[in-house]
């Protein structure tokens, strides 16, 4: 949708070669499919600016929504003709109608053969029921496209072969109001997003809410207040930006109603007021919710270290999540009684996967623990988060989805059909409880349910939840695996390596049938003889090993394991890897 916006509003030339998913230009969201940071560009229809801000769906970047919420005048809510309104759809949705921000309902995709546009529609309006706070909120334009051939019309149809998003960009200018501010009165911008440059340092991005930004002017910074004052910092603009198009334009000025990109202020942070010096006043300050999970990230301090990596110290690591949190909000950083060891929260273990995934590709190398839930004491009783959740499941898998959440001490709490042969499920549950449920989901129903949860806020700790049924299967010594090893320990349970790997001592190499761990030697060969005989001369016929990708590693791990990333590599290691000091940890514990 946005790459044929930029296309028809002449922001790119015709012949010009434009990249699919111009917006999404992260390997990871291409890769996943997701929007992961939120990212802004503007068009100009009619001779109006129209700034546009690509925010995710998924609550663990809920911080992302939040932020740009506060930018925006109006939301374009874009909806599958096909498979219509999906979970994470009533998330953001909930949050722009708090903002009691005007809505533009586009219906995508309706040329697909499954399409049912009337249907989508009826469903859109019973969400709407659901979550709208005012009357007005029930009326707002609907648009039918094609976006992918960029392609538009009002109401609920097919665009013809001719047709364009004139209508959409005219429903856009109709419905989304001109943004209130004089930009001849006092300065007052606020600050939602942080970014990083490696000549500009910290960036700001934000928006104009009145008067007029100046590169080269001094302003005042009003932080977060402490202990009822307000910090007021003096600081000049270095340097002064805007959208255009996808690009940031370097300008002198920024009036009222337009967003921002500010360098120079070093102690910047989001929720921040950039004001008048003569007149400072504040704007009602941002909030981001705070994180509700936490791992441990750490030197790799395998017997591989430092094979695959090319930063591998305790400082390369520090210096790369202290960059992470220029720009990344919902990421908070807490010191640990070795110097070695990093605390890092997150709203979620996808968020937190995400990130250790983009330092592995940037060549990083680290071991980190399994994520656990961030406690609260309320009233004297122990508080953890909880998570409400949607799940979209076919009517035969209703069942197994109920066995599934059972045991992690969730339930559900309501029940309703969906489309024809579907069923949706809302639930409540320990966001401890969540860890690694979504890929248990997707087991137990074939990959046929959708799946989304947001934070519910702090409630009574639930008690124990149970975790994986076997034990760990423990290489006892260094080497490359042998199949003549692992014939004789596949009877045993799940491996999860292949004969040629290197293994060493204290690593994972499988999963016990049995509840107990076991230590095995993975590497053992065929002793040479001449004994010849049909039994012993067979081939060996190994299954297929499970291969952990990093989510499937993390959700597996028990307290006394580790994940080592590598750029090449994934492997599961027990925290201690020598069997002494396995059982005297055992003993203090």
């Amino acid at each position: 949708m946005v790459d044929e916006l930029l296309r028809q509003t002449g922001t790119f030339a015709a012949h010009q070669a434009l990249v699919e998913r111009v917006m999404d230009n992260n390997d990871q969201e291409r890769e996943r499919g997701i929007t992961i940071l939120a990212k802004a560009a503007s068009v100009e229809w009619r001779g109006v600016k129209i700034n546009l801000v690509d925010t995710p769906g998924h609550a663990d970047f809920g911080g992302e929504v939040e932020r740009a919420l506060a930018l925006v005048d109006g939301v374009l809510l874009l909806v599958d003709a096909a498979e219509g309104p999906l979970p994470q759809t009533r998330y953001v949705l909930s949050k722009a109608l708090n903002q009691d921000l005007p809505v533009v309902l586009v219906i995508n995709k309706v040329d697909r053969s499954d399409a049912r546009p009337e249907e989508v529609l009826l469903d859109v309006e019973h969400l709407f029921l659901d979550l709208a706070h005012h009357d007005h909120h029930l009326n707002f334009p609907v648009i039918s496209a094609v976006a992918r051939e960029g392609r538009a019309m009002k109401g609920v149809g097919m665009p013809g072969a001719d047709a364009d998003l004139v209508p959409l960009l005219d429903a856009i200018l109709d419905t989304i109001p001109v943004p209130q501010g004089d930009a001849n009165a006092p300065l007052q911008a606020l600050v939602t997003n942080l970014d990083a440059s490696d000549y500009l340092g910290r960036l700001a991005i934000g928006r104009v809410h009145a008067g007029t930004l100046r590169k080269g002017e001094f302003i005042s910074l009003l932080g977060k207040p402490s202990d009822g004052a307000q910090p007021v910092l003096k600081r000049r603009i270095s340097n002064l930006s805007q959208f255009r198009g996808i690009e940031r334009k370097e300008v002198e000025t920024i009036a009222a109603g337009d967003l921002f990109i500010v360098a120079g202020i070093d102690e910047v942070e989001v929720g921040d007021t950039l004001a008048n010096v003569e007149n400072p006043i504040p704007l009602p300050r941002l909030e981001v919710d705070e994180p509700v999970l936490r791992m441990s990230f750490a030197v790799n301090s395998s017997p591989f270290s430092g094979r695959e990596g090319t930063y591998v110290t305790s400082r390369h690591l520090n210096d790369r999540l202290q960059k992470e949190i220029l720009g990344n909000v919902s990421i908070k950083l807490f010191p640990t009684d070795s110097p070695e060891v990093i605390e890092v929260a997150g709203r979620g273990e996808l968020q937190l996967a995400v990130l250790i995934e983009n330092m592995r590709r940037e060549g990083y190398e680290m071991q980190v623990s399994r994520p656990e839930v961030i406690t609260k004491e309320i009233d004297g009783k122990r508080h953890e988060p909880y998570e409400r959740g949607t799940i979209d499941v076919p009517d035969e898998f209703v069942g197994a989805v109920t066995q599934a959440i059972a045991p992690r001490r969730g339930r559900i709490v309501d029940m309703r059909p969906g489309d024809a042969g579907r069923t949706i499920m809302h639930f409540s549950a320990p966001s401890r409880g969540l860890i690694g449920f979504r890929s248990l989901l997707l087991t137990v129903t074939r990959g046929t349910a959708l799946v989304h949860q947001s934070f519910a806020g702090f409630e009574p700790w639930a008690g124990e939840v149970p975790h994986r049924l076997g034990g760990a299967m423990i290489a006892d010594r260094i080497g490359p695996v042998t199949a003549y090893a692992l014939d004789n320990l596949q009877m045993r349970g799940t491996l999860f390596v292949e004969p040629g790997d290197e293994v060493y001592e204290g690593m994972v190499v499988g999963e016990c049938s049995r509840g107990e761990e076991m230590v095995v030697n993975a590497v053992r060969a065929k002793e040479k003889n001449n004994i010849r005989t049909h039994s012993h001369d067979d081939g060996v016929k190994l299954a297929a090993p499970v291969l952990h990708t990093l989510e499937t590693a993390i959700e597996w791990i028990g307290d006394d394991e580790l994940v080592e990333v590598t750029p090449k590599s994934i492997r599961i290691r027990k925290r201690w890897l020598n069997l002494e000091d396995r059982r005297r940890a055992n003993k203090k514990g």
